[in-house]
């Protein structure tokens, strides 16, 4: 087991340098408008967003290198994008040459949330496949927190502070190269290119006591061919799962409100300072309750706390709506927003890296992953960029009741359609979810009262 440890934390820091490059940008945002006396619409389209574009890109097609080189190779590869892109940026002399070094960052962030989880859910045993899994996001938040870190300190040290902020992501994406060289390849995938000897040696090093004739049996599922894909009607029903998570997961409103805290704050009536100094509370909450969702998600499963975070999304944006609406001012607003990140960390943060992982058949593993990341990442593409226009349209209160509405679908979904998928091997959910035959006794459903 702690070789198994040590290898789910080695893929997961992709999750670290994915969380990292994604918030490094904004301690630059200001200096680098100045520097290139950019109008809002090009700083905000072109040298802000350039990377979030390069994630939908990586996403959307990040299953090809997945399946094709395999999930190591693959994971060594986006380590080299983060690299490259740290230094190319942090070199570049003109928005142009920085957007398209961010861009290449955001290939690699795309990417990771289809190889990191693949990997990890292919090498845990069963039992501690949840929390494994949810390392990854865990690293996400914690390189957010370390983004936002090293900013204030690096702020300070000259015109080319921005510099500094964006290249030294380069240490850490080294390190990550360096360490993913030292892991092995995923069994799973070795048996899905029928290199049956290779899979033997990593499956004796993942448990000396498994059989890799069982693992061989129960991988190459009857009627499978290569040609297969994941739009196939015997599919449909994981494919809707993969969409409803991922949609439910943005129609939170969460990358909406992660992107835009200071300005939601500010318009509830806080101060500058307070605004900033609350963002930085959110981080901290998003890190602690992330860490009880990765404790819980193996003892109470998928459901339980979907159904927690649910719960608590419906209280708390229905709480910031109505602050919203009847101005209730004060701390109303940022005390429910941090409800509101802690029903996230716990719910949606711990779990849709892992559910999805799970819901697939090997063979069609990544391409399902990749399939539920490009549906998030457009989305957070698109509902973000709306939200300025939105807040002065229809105003917060409306903002804050459709995502609460949503929420609510979200928790209907996870009572009638979500399985569990807790304690369950990956080939026994794949011949389950796969045929739509879901065994109730096999899978078992989580109700509300469970939780009580």
């Amino acid at each position: 087991m702690n070789k198994i440890l040590l290898w789910s934390v080695t893929a997961a820091l992709a999750g670290f340098l994915f969380g990292f490059d994604t918030v490094v940008i904004s301690g630059a945002d200001k200096q680098l408008q100045l520097l290139w006396h950019s109008s809002d619409a090009f700083h905000g389209l072109i040298v802000m967003a350039m990377a979030l574009w390069g994630t939908v890109i990586g996403a959307i097609f990040g299953a090809i290198p997945t399946n094709k080189l395999g999930r190591k190779k693959t994971l060594f590869w986006i380590g080299i994008l983060y690299f490259v892109s740290a230094i190319g940026a942090a070199f570049a002399n003109d928005p142009y040459v920085f957007a398209a070094f961010r861009f290449i960052g955001g290939l690699g962030v795309g990417a990771s949330t289809i190889a990191a989880p693949a990997y990890v859910s292919e090498i845990a045993p069963a039992d501690k496949r949840g929390r494994l899994v949810a390392l990854y996001q865990f690293n996400i938040v914690l390189g957010i927190l370390i983004a936002f870190i090293s900013n204030y300190f690096l702020k300070d040290i000259g015109e080319n502070a921005w510099r500094w902020m964006i290249g030294v992501q380069a240490i850490p994406s080294l390190i990550y190269i360096l360490f993913i060289i030292t892991i092995p390849e995923s069994p799973r995938w070795l048996l899905s290119r029928n290199r049956d000897t290779e899979a033997g040696k990593v499956l004796f090093e993942i448990d000396p006591l498994a059989s890799i004739e069982d693992l061989i049996d129960d991988s190459r599922e009857n009627g499978v061919t290569k040609h297969e894909n994941i739009f196939m009607k015997k599919y449909r029903f994981p494919l809707m799962l993969a969409f409803l998570m991922a949609f439910f997961n943005q129609f939170s409103g969460i990358n909406a409100f992660l992107y835009y805290a200071p300005r939601i704050f500010e318009e509830a009536g806080l101060g500058q300072n307070t605004a900033l100094l609350s963002s930085i509370g959110i981080g901290i909450t998003n890190l602690i309750f992330t860490l009880v969702g990765v404790s819980l998600i193996d003892k109470l499963g998928r459901k339980v706390l979907m159904y927690i975070g649910s719960l608590g999304y419906i209280i708390s944006l229905g709480l910031v709506s109505a602050s919203f609406y009847f101005n209730w001012g004060g701390l109303s607003v940022p005390v429910f927003l941090f409800l509101f990140i802690a029903s996230h960390a716990i719910g949606q943060g711990a779990v849709i890296w892992v559910f999805i992982s799970e819901i697939f058949p090997n063979h069609i593993r990544a391409a399902g992953q990749a399939f539920g990341s490009s549906v998030h990442w457009v989305l957070a593409a698109i509902i973000p960029s709306l939200i300025p226009m939105l807040f002065s349209e229809i105003g917060p209160s409306v903002v804050f009741l459709i995502f609460t509405l949503m929420m609510v679908l979200q928790l209907l979904f996870v009572m009638f359609l979500m399985p569990e998928t807790k304690g369950i091997s990956l080939e026994t959910l794949s011949e389950n979810l796969t045929n739509k035959n879901i065994d109730k006794n096999e899978i078992k459903k989580t109700s509300i009262a469970d939780i009580l």
